[in-house]
């Protein structure tokens, strides 16, 4: 488990490595859902995703006579990137693990911050093992892209900042993975705010952590075929899944034609760039899932690292 002084201690040890993103209020959401909708961009975060908090947070965190060699890590892109931008800027050497099928755009973006890629699989299971399977071989420092109380506390600094500047908040919409963005902010927002509501936002098509839940026990999908590509996680972790089980009081799902949507639906209406995974919370939105009306919603873009290729194809359909 993870506790709310450490994430306090997180936002504070990573606060001069990220942008610090604030809360924008759409009359357009708040008008077609009955509450009033405040974004939280972190498409616009360093990296163009969240994942730089975690990751700037485990190497700072790390012991730099351990953490020299090199660090590593399994991801989808968005990870990926953020340990290796993390790594240049401590003049680490990185290595990220990615799937054959890798976003191009995401790929060219590891590499462009210096990091050596390594193709493998298609599964979330399959990177992350050959990673650790690397990191003992190589001895380095293995960052786990999700399942990892150090990688989770610098998550939970969104938490935080939505609760400087909207106090008062009723609920927030986490998109959810293999869990470690939500069970930071969960522990954040719990932490201050019991009684704030936390739902967790998953595509249908890859939706292991609301199977797991209704299971009581981490389940693993297979055959997982979603557009949100930052989202399709085989398994929960056993410490995020232990923490949506405590802190997160439900997880919505979202179809594939819902998540097309609202990537649309932002960038024509909110002119935000956003990654499918990323949009899964306005999904939610959009599509009326939300059981609340009347409330104040904090709704978290996890991510703008899109393959502009998709844009011409989502436009035409």
């Amino acid at each position: 488990m993870i506790a709310f002084p450490d994430i306090i201690e997180a936002q504070q040890r990573i606060e001069n490595v990220i942008t610090r993103t604030y809360l924008d209020h759409s009359a357009t959401l708040s008008r077609l859902s009955g509450n009033e909708i405040y974004l939280k961009p972190e498409n616009l975060q360093k990296t163009g995703a969240f994942k730089v908090r975690g990751a700037a947070n485990f190497i700072l965190k790390s012991d730099p006579q351990k953490i020299c060699r090199g660090v590593i890590t399994g991801s989808s892109g968005n990870h990926g990137q953020a340990v290796a931008y993390a790594a240049a800027l401590a003049d680490y050497p990185a290595i990220v693990v990615v799937p054959e099928d890798v976003s191009p755009a995401k790929a060219a973006a590891i590499k462009g911050y210096g990091a050596e890629l390594v193709p493998c699989g298609t599964t979330s299971q399959e990177r992350i093992e050959k990673a650790q399977e690397l990191a003992q071989t190589k001895g380095l420092s293995f960052v786990h892209p999700f399942d990892d109380p150090w990688v989770m506390e610098g998550q939970g600094s969104i938490g935080l900042e939505i609760l400087e500047d909207l106090p008062d908040v009723d609920a927030v919409l986490v998109p959810v993975g293999g869990g470690g963005l939500i069970s930071g902010i969960a522990t954040a927002i719990k932490g201050a705010r019991p009684d704030t509501k936390v739902y967790g936002v998953e595509p249908v098509a890859s939706n292991s952590m609301y199977r797991s839940l209704r299971a009581g026990k981490v389940t693993e999908l297979t055959g997982i075929k979603t557009l949100a590509d930052g989202l399709r996680t085989n398994k929960p972790g056993l410490l995020t899944f232990s923490v949506v089980q405590k802190h997160v009081d439900d997880i919505l799902l979202v179809t594939e034609e819902e998540i097309k949507k609202a990537l649309l639906f932002l960038l024509e209406r909110g002119k935000l760039l956003a990654e499918p995974s990323g949009a899964v919370t306005v999904a939610a939105v959009l599509a009326g899932k939300v059981p609340l009306k009347g409330k104040k919603l904090a709704v978290v873009i996890s991510g703008g690292n899109m393959d502009l290729k998709l844009l011409p194809r989502l436009i035409s359909q």
